[in-house]
């Protein structure tokens, strides 16, 4: 049984690649952690750097989510099980605290949003695209790349309890917690939302603009 518990190490390397600041540093000469916002994460990327530096930031966090949690797969837990779901939920938590505190950078990195969608894709794909859905849909009418965070963390267990009902208690438990994960790590942005201090995320939609203008 110890093989299936080496995997923990992987996945948390994995979650601690701190793409954002690697792309800034080889390509751009900057450190992202110093400009902006000072997070090391896709929405400060794309503000800093541009879309076209946040995108593969975006997916390559994705990725390290996803991929986590599929190494599962190499477990000698049968699939969809109660055991194998609670290792594809360990190692995707792995993953995302590798990401908040990446061994590569200092342990200081982002706010984990990208890895856990990366995540949620990997373990429950309806659940995930719903609060995916959701956050577009937010961020298309706050134009508040922060709040629309909020809101998918919030709607995630939402759909999993009560939209989809999962039959697992943990990934229920796991839904609450990813939710309360995101709340404390947006609690700056939460603080800016209220008095009215956060900024939009306007930079995604300039060429939008330009192109109906």
């Amino acid at each position: 049984m110890w093989h299936n518990f080496i995997l923990a190490v992987p996945a948390y390397l994995l979650g601690s690649i701190p793409t954002s600041i690697w792309i800034g540093k080889a390509l751009y000469g900057t450190d992202i952690r110093h400009h902006g916002s000072k997070n090391a994460g896709t929405s400060n990327t794309m503000r800093i750097l541009g879309v076209k530096a946040g995108i593969p930031v975006l997916l390559i966090d994705v990725l390290k989510g996803f991929v986590a949690v599929k190494l599962a797969c190499w477990t000698s837990f049968q699939a969809n099980t109660v055991a194998f779901v609670n290792m594809q939920l360990a190692l995707g938590i792995l993953a995302v605290v590798g990401h908040l505190f990446p061994v590569f950078a200092g342990f200081r990195g982002g706010k984990g949003v990208a890895t856990s969608i990366g995540l949620l894709l990997a373990l429950y794909w309806p659940a995930a695209l719903l609060s995916i859905g959701v956050f577009l849909l937010s961020l298309f009418i706050s134009k508040y790349m922060s709040l629309s965070s909020l809101i998918m963390g919030i709607s995630y267990p939402i759909s999993i309890i009560f939209v989809f009902k999962s039959e697992f208690i943990s990934l229920k438990i796991f839904s609450i917690g990813i939710c309360l994960i995101l709340i404390l790590t947006h609690r700056k942005n939460i603080f800016r939302l209220l008095h009215g201090e956060e900024k939009k995320a306007t930079f995604l939609f300039k060429n939008a603009k330009n192109k109906t203008s």
